[in-house]
């Protein structure tokens, strides 16, 4: 662990100005704080957040993350607060701390739901200074370090999935690369422990029969580079682990079967000395067709600057070889942090666009799983290249189709796609793009996202976008249904309602506005009587109890039934008055009422089955519809008004279904008989916007 003096050295070293007297005084805070608490490993608490402060001078960070790694844990595990920070650090570090702090610890929730909690927080918190997420990487790196002293292998398991999913794509996609790769070799050991004894195993053969070969080829591919005059430093190492098993999963091929297991790594000293050594290094060498990127021309979104290359040395070996710039390099290990000049309030273009997407996708989100799926999308893929038709570069997963490239562009220009161009040629909005693709996307002016894109779109900015129009086209229907129904309410009532009134409905309800009240009507979240006397409060006064209100007229006798025998109309079929019925009556029940073709029937054939009719005077119960409407604006509000203008009371509305270009419907309706419903299913089906309409 670091001494206080050693890491107040280490950041004036880098720092001349850097206040001494301040970062003592963190020093001192974190370890008073934290006082006698122990970590798992059986070090002082303080340890941790000791050794995170470590990992921010590597990066030669200013003073304010400095403290800010001191002081992260101290408002969660102590009695500290932020107030406290703030008058002791002043408002920055205090915002970072609040920033990087885990405001909650969520247990009780779903693991994929309480690790999308925590990144809700912290995205949202990233968007105001990116200091948050360094900080927060470093904490995660120095935990994964430490992970094995704990003594729950399901707990180690569960913080290794969500360092795999969530924190190692996070580090990968601001270019800390040194840092993901250590997460993943942690991670990976944790997840799948004979998977990496076993490629560790193998390594450490291949290491002590190789007679130092990698050294070897290192030597080799230098004195070719200095033959042709070029002054480079060249390093060369085996690949990780978790990089190893990943290709065999993908390739679906063993160990032996992975041929390019060596890396090496070439330091120029300027851009033009790295295209001068590609090319020194495939005249020497045959290079492997297809295998060879170009980032320093394209670089990745998070900055990554690199020559990628991949040759077959002596005896058909493949190796692959990287050829950057020492300025490259740093900035590749430690990406955003390398050059992050915060005193100048720099932030690399790159970053502002993403981190910006990210934030879409938050407030695009509906709930915790939803995020995580459609964050795990934006961070953790592989990349193509595309272009606009005016050559504006836009880097997408692979797989990615004109819909993802026209949400990257913008969220409009997404949601009213109706076609693309991809190299000038009409294609459809499902075609997966390639490399260097130049995409026309063509807007409709009335145009909107479709539910069905989600079966193609690979991106979770596009996820997200669509189906938060979708959620938010489904709600204006159903609130115009709402509206037709409060049309039908208010007319019951004995007072003309206006719209005062239903402000003021909207207030007693503690709704944020009239389309709140509107969707509760319409979808049946209220029913008539809240609704009346939220319009018009004591309208409801003589129409009895709750459980009896709304079947005032309702007087339903069944013939075939023993005086005083109770009764209830089946869920499953719904018979209203006009059915031909039946009865089913189980020992210590009363007697279930049946359509004669309801197929629960056949669950009680062990049961008395008794034969029922209706009685002359029964009239109303409740019918239950399936309709499937063409998915179109104002196909709901239609098919509310044949229920209005047929005299049926909507009970319950809910779509069952959404198949485009269908949404299907399940409805409830208060209905006087048979003859009723069937009038009403015969006003469906002749109606253009209903495709299909039966009883439920």
């Amino acid at each position: 662990m670091l001494r206080q003096y050693e890491l107040v050295e280490r950041v004036k070293e880098y720092d001349p100005n850097a206040d001494e007297a301040l970062l003592n005084r963190a020093y001192v805070y974190t370890v008073q704080k934290h006082g006698t608490q122990k970590r798992a490993s059986g070090d002082p608490y303080f340890s941790h957040p000791v050794e995170v402060a470590g990992l921010m001078t590597d990066l030669k960070l200013d003073q304010e993350t400095i403290i800010t790694a001191l002081l992260h844990d101290t408002v969660e595990d102590t009695l500290a607060t932020i107030e406290d920070v703030e008058d002791k650090f002043g408002s920055e570090v205090a915002r970072l701390v609040d920033g990087v702090t885990k405001l909650s610890k969520i247990e009780a929730m779903p693991e994929d739901e309480r690790a999308a909690e925590n990144l809700r927080k912290f995205l949202l918190a990233m968007s105001e200074d990116i200091r948050v997420l360094l900080v927060k990487l470093a904490d995660r790196l120095h935990n994964m370090r430490t992970l094995h002293f704990i003594k729950s292998p399901e707990k180690r398991q569960r913080i290794s999935r969500e360092t795999m999913d969530i924190y190692a794509p996070l580090a990968e996609r601001v270019g800390m690369y040194e840092y993901m790769r250590e997460m993943q070799a942690l991670a990976f050991e944790q997840i799948e422990p004979d998977a990496y004894q076993t490629i560790t195993g193998r390594l450490e053969q291949i290491r002590n029969s190789d007679g130092g070969q990698v050294d070897a080829i290192a030597l080799a591919i230098k004195q070719a580079l200095a033959e042709a005059g070029l002054k480079v430093e060249v390093s060369g190492r085996e690949k990780h682990p978790y990089s190893i098993w990943k290709k065999m999963a993908e390739r679906h091929v063993s160990f032996e079967q992975i041929t390019d297991i060596m890396a090496f790594r070439v330091i120029t000293e300027s851009e033009e000395d790295c295209y001068r050594a590609m090319g020194v290094l495939h005249r020497t060498w045959q290079f492997i067709p297809g295998r060879f990127k170009d980032y320093i021309s394209t670089p990745k979104n998070n900055g990554y600057r690199s020559l990628h290359t991949s040759l077959i040395y002596e005896n058909s070996m493949r190796v692959e070889v990287q050829i950057r710039t020492r300025e490259m390099h740093r900035t590749n290990e430690f990406g955003l942090a390398a050059h992050w000049a915060y005193k100048q309030g720099d932030r690399p273009d790159g970053q502002v666009s993403w981190l910006r997407d990210l934030i879409e996708i938050v407030d695009a989100s509906h709930d915790a799983e939803e995020l995580l799926e459609h964050t795990r999308l934006a961070v953790y893929q592989d990349r193509i290249f595309a272009f606009t038709p005016k050559g504006a570069l836009f880097q997408l997963p692979k797989g990615a189709t004109p819909v993802d490239f026209a949400f990257a562009v913008h969220t409009d220009l997404g949601a009213q796609a109706v076609g693309a161009k991809i190299n000038g040629r009409h294609m459809p909005l499902r075609t997966a793009l390639n490399n260097g693709d130049v995409v026309d996307i063509i807007k409709g002016k009335n145009a909107e996202p479709q539910l069905s894109w989600l079966s193609f779109v690979v991106t979770g900015k596009a996820r997200a976008a669509i189906r938060r129009a979708v959620r938010l086209k489904e709600r204006a229907e159903v609130a115009s249904l709402g509206r037709k129904l409060l049309d039908e309410i208010s007319g019951r009532l004995p007072a003309k309602i206006g719209k005062k009134a239903v402000r003021e409905a909207v207030q007693r309800l503690e709704m944020e506005d009239e389309e709140d009240f509107l969707y509760a009507i319409g979808a049946h979240k209220l029913d008539d009587r809240e609704v009346m006397e939220a319009l018009l409060p004591g309208s409801t006064a003589d129409l009895g109890d709750d459980a009896d209100w709304g079947r005032q007229e309702r007087a339903i006798s069944i013939r075939g039934l023993t005086a005083g025998v109770g009764f209830k109309l089946a869920e499953c079929c719904h018979p209203v008055p006009g059915d031909r019925i039946v009865g089913l009556r189980r020992p210590s029940e009363g007697v279930e009422v049946h359509t004669i073709d309801c197929l629960e029937l056949a669950s009680g054939i062990d049961t008395d089955w008794l034969d029922l009719s209706w009685d002359k005077r029964s009239s109303g119960a409740i019918g239950r519809l399936r309709v499937t409407l063409y998915d179109r604006p104002g196909t709901l509000a239609e098919m509310a008004t044949i229920f209005a203008q047929n005299h049926a009371n909507v009970k319950t509305l809910e779509q069952a279904e959404q198949d485009p270009p269908f949404a299907v419907w399940s409805v409830d309706l208060d209905v006087k008989d048979l003859a009723h419903l069937t009038r009403i299913l015969s006003a469906l089906r002749a109606s253009d916007a209903v495709a299909q309409a039966e009883r439920g």
